[in-house]
Parts: structure tokens; C-alpha cells; sequence
């Protein structure tokens, strides 16, 4: 966030500042929010993540004020294979232990990596787009049809659910903001404005990023 901020400053007093700010930021912005249909218009939740992201986001914003279109993309879940979530939740199906994450009706907002890179570039390119975008697939997924999609991809079993107190034991509190957490975020701005998703099936998204 401090750097943010400093570099929002030092971009102002420049003699001719940038045209058009991109910020990362992510949907943890909206905390958890079980089955609530979150667009960029949707409040702010409640916990660290939200924190974070709101105190990123406001530092970002000042560039506004300096002239600078600003955007500030709401990332969800990225898809690829390397980097990111999903290498991490490969080593258990690749093990034949992976299942769903607690109860698994908690929603995950996913993109692949194909549609971050055209929704960033539709961003700069249309000077309408400001303000926080979310760069999510517009069928977001229930943990345990996500599971059940990736175990097919993989052509493992997703048999072995991952308990909710266990969970919390080996990651701690974190692990109901990064793991339990539900947020089911569509991308509204990006469809409203005709971006045409590449991979918005899950199961494809998921193929594109293994290579299977």
C-alpha cells in the first residue's frame, strides 16, 4: 500500500503523468459472503483480506485526481500452471487424496490466465473502463464442483474431503479468509461493456491450463 502510494505521488508530479493507472487488487475485497452475488458496485466486506485490499485500492484511486483514468482490477482465482493457486491444489490429487475443501458449497470465482491478460487489454483500450473491474469467468463454481472438474481433468479421484477444523489447525485463522471463504463475484463492467470471455467453462479453463 506504501508504495502504492508513492508511486500514485511520484507519477503526479510528473510534467505529463500516464494516461491510464493499472492497479492489482483482488475479490478478497469482498470478504465472505456465502451466497450474495457480488458486482463492483457490491460493499466491501469484513477480515484482513478485505482490509488489505481496501486500504490497496484507496491508495490507488488518488490517481484520479492527477488525471489518470484508473482501473482497478479485482483479480479472482487465476488459472495456470505456474504460479498462482492452482499448482497448489494439484499435489494432493496427484497424491489420490484430493476432495473438497470443507463443506464445499462455498462459491470460487475463477479466470484463466488467457482472459486476465484480453481483460486488461480491453480495460486500457476502453476509456470508459475505470473504477475496480472484477477479472473473473462468469460462471463462478461451488468448491466441490470445482474438485470434482479438476479430478476429472487430472483423471484422479475426489474422494478425500479436507475437514474444516484440520484446516484451521495447520493454517490458522487464515484459513477461513483463503480457503473456507465464499464469493460469488461476476464480472459485470467487463460483460456490460461486450468483453468476450475465451474460456468460460470451468472444465476447459481448467484443460487450457494443464495442457491436458
Amino acid at each position: 500500500m506504501d508504495l502504492t502510494e508513492r508511486l500514485v505521488a511520484g507519477l503526479g508530479r510528473l510534467k505529463k503523468p500516464p494516461a491510464i493507472l493499472v492497479s492489482a487488487s483482488a475479490i478478497g475485497y469482498y470478504g465472505d459472503r456465502g451466497e450474495e452475488s457480488l458486482t463492483e458496485a457490491s460493499a466491501s466486506g469484513q477480515g484482513f483480506l478485505a482490509t488489505i485490499s481496501q486500504d490497496w485500492e484507496t491508495a490507488a484511486m488518488k490517481a484520479e485526481q492527477f488525471g489518470m483514468r484508473t482501473v482497478i482490477a479485482r483479480f479472482g482465482i487465476v488459472l495456470a500452471k505456474k504460479g498462482g493457486a492452482l499448482p497448489q491444489m494439484l499435489t494432493p490429487f496427484k497424491m489420490c487424496v484430493g476432495g473438497r475443501i470443507g463443506s464445499g458449497k462455498q462459491w470460487m470465482s475463477w479466470v484463466a490466465l488467457d482472459d486476465v491478460v484480453g481483460s486488461i487489454r480491453s480495460a486500457i483500450a476502453d476509456a470508459a473502463m475505470r473504477g475496480p473491474v472484477n477479472i473473473v469467468a462468469p460462471d463462478p463454481a461451488r468448491n466441490a464442483d470445482f474438485t470434482r472438474a479438476l479430478a476429472r481433468v487430472l483423471h484422479r479421484p475426489a474422494i478425500l474431503p479436507a475437514p474444516a477444523f484440520a484446516l484451521r489447525l495447520m493454517v490458522g485463522e487464515m484459513a477461513d479468509a483463503l480457503l473456507l471463504s465464499s464469493q460469488r463475484v461476476v464480472p459485470q463492467k467487463l460483460s456490460e461493456r461486450g468483453f468476450r470471455f475465451q474460456y468460460a467453462d470451468l472444465e476447459a479453463a481448467l484443460r487450457r491450463a494443464l495442457g491436458a
